[in-house]
């Protein structure tokens, strides 16, 4: 893949895009695989040391605020029609309360979702602070003479501290894991903003040569109707000449 197909490819993918948003990223994207042409890689070379349509795609995209996103789309929405506002209006006390049950339903997941990943890491202080806390009673223990429940004290306190560490382990692992995937929504939600403007600009596409058909059609009938009556009036002229030229 050459530089040009790189950067039509990216256009694609992204055609949701603020335009200047778009056009800023492609920019460097581009001086990134010219710098590195003049490090002396081929074209193909540098492009495929940059990454993958997918792979730049993912991180341009991430760097885009979703509000951004939304913002766009509004704003490239064509004018809605007077059966659509109708048909809002009427539906309103339906599809109002619906929407707002499924933003306090994100909000809700969100809240859980680092309530998770902070419930674990509060776990694993647990185990840390009562091995420590084990550990210090057991050596108060010994000190005043019960050394039995100074062992046993000792012993609980060590299996605790050994517990963290691998649940510490454990955790990060687990939030990466959740973090990631969080990412992964989010992503897969900004994907719908910008996967759909190419079938937009085809229905305008369309809804414009319905027009320019309708206005040329109009333009034709009414060229067409002329022609007739300038027909019509030389053919009547005409034959008030001929009629005209008998009857002299």
């Amino acid at each position: 893949m050459n530089k040009a197909e790189l950067m039509d490819s990216l256009r694609k993918s992204l055609r949701g895009l603020p335009e200047e948003e778009l056009n800023k990223s492609l920019d460097f994207y581009e001086e990134m695989i010219e710098d590195r042409m003049e490090d002396g890689m081929s074209e193909d070379e540098a492009v495929a040391a940059v990454g993958d349509v997918k792979d730049i795609s993912a991180k341009i995209l991430s760097d885009v605020s979703l509000p951004k996103l939304v913002k766009e789309k509004v704003k490239r929405r064509r004018g809605m029609k007077a059966w659509e506002i109708v048909l809002l209006a009427i539906g309103f006390p339906i599809w109002f309360p619906i929407l707002i049950t499924m933003a306090v339903l994100i909000f809700v997941l969100y809240l859980v979702f680092w309530c998770l990943i902070v419930s674990f890491y509060c776990v694993d202080l647990a185990f840390l602070l009562g091995g420590l806390g084990s550990i210090g009673f057991a050596i108060f223990a010994i000190v005043q003479g019960i050394p039995n429940a100074g062992i046993v004290l000792f012993g609980a306190g060590l299996i605790l501290v050994g517990l963290s560490i691998p649940f510490f382990m454990l955790c990060n692992l687990f939030a990466k894991g959740m973090l990631k995937t969080g990412k992964a929504i989010i992503l897969g939600i900004k994907y719908l903003f910008v996967g759909k403007r190419e079938e937009e600009n085809e229905e305008e596409i369309k809804e414009e040569v319905k027009e320019a058909t309708a206005e040329n059609v109009t333009e034709e009938v009414m060229e067409a109707v002329a022609t007739e009556v300038q027909e019509e009036v030389a053919t009547d002229a005409a034959a008030e000449e001929t009629a005209g030229g008998v009857m002299a």
